[in-house]
């Protein structure tokens, strides 16, 4: 029985491949969260970035830009704009002088605070429509697949 998903040349149709689908969900997540960020001068990268200095307090550049899933030179440009705002603070490391540290100010935490509730409203939409339970599940399996398939070489 021919596979109803696979088009002539025996690939699937780009609607069923996992990444067509991954960003096709990214984007449809993102639109609910674009118009907040924007709203409040803000890029999603920037917003990425400071999130996860959030959470994990003080970073150095590469850390930071592999949690916040940015490439290095976008990294570069961010963190100058960040702190231009005032909302980043960067600086040498004290134990290795080679290395640069980056940080939230606290009108950087008063930033994320800021926009939290709002943040938050959307996000409590979205799993309203798609149920949390579902959503809980989607987030343990696309942890599971990145571990999967960063396994492999």
């Amino acid at each position: 029985m021919p596979d109803r998903h696979r088009i002539p040349a025996g690939l699937a149709q780009t609607a069923r491949t996992l990444p067509i689908a991954l960003l096709r969900a990214r984007e449809a997540v993102m639109e609910q969260f674009r118009p907040m960020l924007a709203a409040h001068d803000i890029t999603e990268q920037q917003w990425r970035v400071l999130r996860v200095l959030q959470e994990t307090g003080p970073s150095d550049a590469s850390q930071l830009a592999r949690r916040a899933c940015i490439l290095a030179p976008s990294l570069t440009r961010m963190l100058k704009a960040l702190e231009a705002r005032g909302l980043i603070t960067t600086g040498r490391d004290p134990d290795d002088r080679r290395r640069w540290t980056i940080d939230l100010t606290a009108a950087g935490r008063d930033f994320i605070a800021g926009i939290s509730p709002e943040s938050r409203a959307i996000y409590d939409r979205i799993e309203a429509h798609f149920g949390a339970d579902r959503l809980d599940a989607l987030l343990d399996e696309l942890h599971a697949l990145q571990d999967a398939v960063s396994g492999q070489t």
